[in-house]
């Protein structure tokens, strides 16, 4: 599968903060300083409510490029709201998030709604993401608006080079990150065994060293010869089976790293994301209705390391391909009928 790099600008980070990128003025903005700013307060001033004061700032013109209706309809894409892939702009790179499109301002609300659906301890790494898969923040990603923040529906979706993610406000029903979403990162695009500076690789680490201690049962179980699609990702139907290691055959002391790997998974996003996840999660049975599966194929080094693996329940799919670089497909719902808009 072709994975193409945004070609872009570099747009180097700072460690801003609001006031200081206030403070600092027409001087530098002129000098292209947006850095991620730690802005103060609640996770919803940094998130939905900036959403809102985005869409107030919009003119006519630039709501016709990136305001949708809920359920638009690309050609292309399907439902443009529910698309995810690894490596895409829901609109034109014309109109990206550090261009002329938008103002200085809107630009900078952006990045604030872009950082604080992020823990603030991630926002260097997520930095770090985007200089090396994107040439940074800026240029490489464009977002778009589905329905009308204030109304019962909203949605704000950004994309780019291994990026989709969303704020809804809770308000896509049945969904944690306001639907499907996509990470990765690619230091290099044929990474070393052992992932040298890849910010995601600590994930596979903590599965594996759930595998580790697997007795050998339970490993013929967990270990699968072909890797499937990374994009599909879609919940099964049906009742069909689910392959792999059930977590309710895990011992107690085994469990218990299981709940480390999904900690470690979801680490990186907001806390209001994170336990909207782990609600879905609960609905369905929680981590004793999920099975955990490693792949044979495409183990980097044939060390052992399992660099391709998938967690997956009954509305839950958190599919990790770690070759040739880490892409990372995530679909959580407490429904397991809602459909998936994905492509790789």
């Amino acid at each position: 599968m072709l994975d193409p790099c945004c070609h872009s600008e570099s747009n180097p980070f700072g460690d801003l903060n609001r006031r200081d990128f206030l403070r600092m003025g027409a001087a530098g903005v002129a000098a292209g300083m947006v850095g991620p700013s730690l802005l103060k307060g609640s996770e919803t001033d940094t998130s939905e409510k900036l959403v809102h004061k985005l869409y107030a700032l919009l003119n006519e013109e630039q709501k016709k490029i990136v305001c949708f209706d809920w359920d638009h309809k690309d050609e292309e894409r399907g439902v443009l709201r529910t698309h995810v892939s690894n490596n895409w702009n829901i609109t034109e790179l014309d109109y990206n998030v550090g261009g002329e499109f938008f103002t200085r301002e809107q630009q900078e609300i952006i990045r604030e709604i872009f950082f604080g659906l992020y823990q603030p301890e991630w926002h260097k790494k997520i930095a770090t993401q985007l200089e090396d898969d994107a040439e940074g923040y800026g240029k490489a990603q464009t977002i778009a608006l589905f329905g009308k923040p204030g109304d019962e529906r909203f949605e704000f979706v950004m994309t780019g080079r291994h990026l989709t993610i969303r704020c809804d406000g809770n308000t896509t029903p049945h969904v944690a990150f306001g639907g499907p979403i996509f990470y990765g990162h690619a230091p290099q695009f044929n990474e070393e065994v052992g992932h040298p500076g890849n910010v995601f690789w600590y994930q596979a680490e903590k599965a594996n060293s759930l595998y580790q201690i697997l007795d050998g049962k339970q490993r013929k179980s967990a270990l699968i010869e072909k890797v499937p699609h990374e994009a599909l990702v879609d919940f099964r139907r049906n009742g069909e089976e689910i392959p792999g290691l059930p977590i309710s055959d895990l011992t107690a002391d085994q469990k218990q790293v299981a709940q480390e790997t999904l900690k470690a998974l979801l680490e990186p996003f907001r806390t209001a994301d994170q336990q909207e996840a782990m609600e879905c999660l609960s609905k369905q049975g929680g981590l004793d209705k999920c099975t955990l599966s490693f792949y044979q194929e495409g183990d980097l080094g044939n060390d052992g390391k399992w660099d391709n693996w998938r967690l997956e329940g009954p509305s839950f799919v958190w599919h990790y391909r770690g070759f040739p670089h880490v892409h990372v497909w995530v679909n959580v719902s407490d429904d397991a009928s809602v459909p998936l808009n994905a492509k790789g």
